[in-house]
């Protein structure tokens, strides 16, 4: 069930990407954030603090997302500024959140993985407004991206840890039904489906085959970083832990400085993207069944 749950969940997201726009809206926006947060609880409930360490696999995986982000939008520059933004923001953005979720669920050290979600979120926030300013149409500063990810980075994982130490019977039956979590995920990516495929339905310009062309650079991109992050994974020892890492993309912070930042018709990349990496997710978990 798991492994069609993520393709149907894209699938509802988009035919009522209207029905979803309105209640993320009668929300005020707090519907993903919640989401988001109970879904990374569930999940840090079970990471021992302990065993958090910072390695020279965090060190290449950022290393691989910066400098591919800036050679991506090199190499993409002759088929137009717009295409080159998106392939651009396919790389630099950082970890999912919900990468420590599927990680878990695929057998990768979500010590490692958390470590290396707190550490490149913030990094990233350091690194884009310099990047984003150079190739994009505004300019962007270090707190913009830090109100983005850092509440909802931050906080699910000082509440996890409080919950460990201050109420361990609480945390222990949390991490005992982590896999919530998942199902929290799911619903959370049919709510970002459902939104973005409504921005690109109401916002998106008449040029088809730009818009196809940035989906299947994004298709392309999506594939190469998960495969060069399991073999940087697999020389440290974790190779799921590396290929969801770099794989994994933050596609609502993506999406967001598409449109905040470029041009945006370039969120088209970051949109699919969510596409692509969920199809590579649902393959895995079948092959984890197996």
């Amino acid at each position: 069930m798991r492994t069609v749950s993520m393709p149907f969940g894209m699938v509802v997201g988009a035919l009522f990407c209207r029905q979803i726009v309105a209640l993320d809206s009668w929300s005020c926006g707090w519907l993903t954030p919640m989401l988001i947060f109970a879904m990374l609880f569930f999940t840090y409930c079970r990471v021992d603090i302990t065993k958090m360490r910072v390695t020279m696999m965090h060190f290449w995986l950022f290393a691989a997302q910066i400098v591919g982000s800036m050679t991506l939008y090199t190499l993409c520059l002759p088929l137009g500024q717009t295409i080159a933004q998106g392939a651009m923001i396919c790389s630099l953005a950082p970890i999912a959140m919900a990468a420590v979720v599927i990680g878990g669920m695929l057998g990768a050290n979500i010590e490692n993985m958390t470590t290396y979600s707190l550490l490149c979120n913030v990094g990233t926030a350091f690194v884009a407004p310099f990047i984003l300013s150079w190739v994009g149409n505004g300019e962007c500063t270090l707190m913009q991206i830090l109100t983005k990810v850092a509440p909802l980075l931050v906080a699910p994982f000082v509440a996890g840890q409080f919950c460990r130490f201050a109420m361990p019977r609480v945390a222990g039956w949390v991490a005992d039904h982590s896999r919530i979590s998942f199902y929290i995920w799911l619903v959370s990516l049919t709510v970002v489906v459902g939104r973005t495929t409504a921005f690109v339905i109401e916002h998106s310009a008449t040029e088809g085959t730009t818009e196809i062309i940035l989906a299947a650079v994004a298709a392309v991109i999506c594939v190469a970083q998960f495969a060069l992050g399991r073999k940087i994974g697999t020389k440290y020892g974790d190779t799921v832990a590396g290929g969801q890492s770099l794989g994994q993309k933050n596609t609502v912070l993506a999406v967001w400085m598409a449109q905040s930042f470029l041009d945006p018709l370039s969120c088209v990349a970051p949109t699919a993207y969510i596409v692509w990496q969920n199809i590579v997710n649902s393959y895995q978990i079948y092959k984890k069944r197996d």
